[in-house]
């Protein structure tokens, strides 16, 4: 049994149980927060999430732990039984995950969490966020899905982390990035939203974010 530890709020937990819900792999999840502390490094070296709890070992960093997904359960077809697909579909997740999102994060600390960050910072994140969106447009299909008809792994990346993308530009320089660069990604995560895996995802993390503001009233 694979056990998958983080936390609902972490986009990268959630594509990461995205797939495992999607290709329908038994896991249980165990809530565990980032942090320095060594029992936390002691599995998760960065004191990241997500990893995976596995009878091999532990395995962190979301990309990695896909890839393992898709090597120990081939009969999932995680990815495409096709060479070329399968790479488009992993250079989309490069591109989302650290092209994107990665990126975006620079703007977290004052888009959602009440912190604030320098205006160098902003400028710098502004500048590279068009350059790699401009790119990204180029090289998506978004018909409905990111390789055009077919539902693919790299959604699953997509769906959790396009919103924070528009959400954090749209909250640090008034406009919405992707939105401005043709990219509705609204519509985009409603389409895959129709997927019970996504639903399920989204609901636990709706529930988590609730049990948040909850306990800080």
């Amino acid at each position: 049994m694979i056990r998958l530890h983080g936390f609902a709020l972490s986009n990268y937990y959630n594509k990461v149980k995205f797939v495992l819900l999607e290709h329908d792999i038994p896991f249980e999840e165990v809530f565990v927060q980032p942090s320095q502390e060594d029992a936390v490094r002691a599995h998760s070296p960065l004191g990241k999430v997500p990893w995976i709890e596995t009878d091999e070992g532990d395995l962190c960093e979301s990309a990695v732990i896909v890839e393992y997904l898709a090597a120990r359960y081939p009969d999932r077809q995680i990815f495409s039984a096709d060479p070329w697909e399968a790479a488009k579909e992993r250079e989309l997740i490069a591109f989302v995950d650290t092209h994107l999102e990665l990126v975006a994060r620079n703007l977290y600390k004052e888009a959602f969490f009440g912190g604030t960050i320098t205006d160098a910072t902003k400028a710098r994140t502004e500048k590279l966020l068009a350059h790699h969106i401009a790119g990204f447009v180029r090289l998506a299909k978004f018909a409905p899905y990111l390789r055009g008809e077919r539902f693919c792994v790299a959604d699953t990346a997509a769906f959790v982390s396009l919103p924070p993308v528009g959400m954090a530009t749209q909250a640090i320089y008034g406009r919405d990035f992707l939105l401005d660069a043709g990219i509705d990604w609204k519509r985009y995560v409603k389409v895959v939203g129709e997927r019970p895996a996504a639903q399920r995802v989204s609901a636990d993390r709706k529930a988590y974010v609730e049990a948040m503001q909850q306990q800080r009233t």
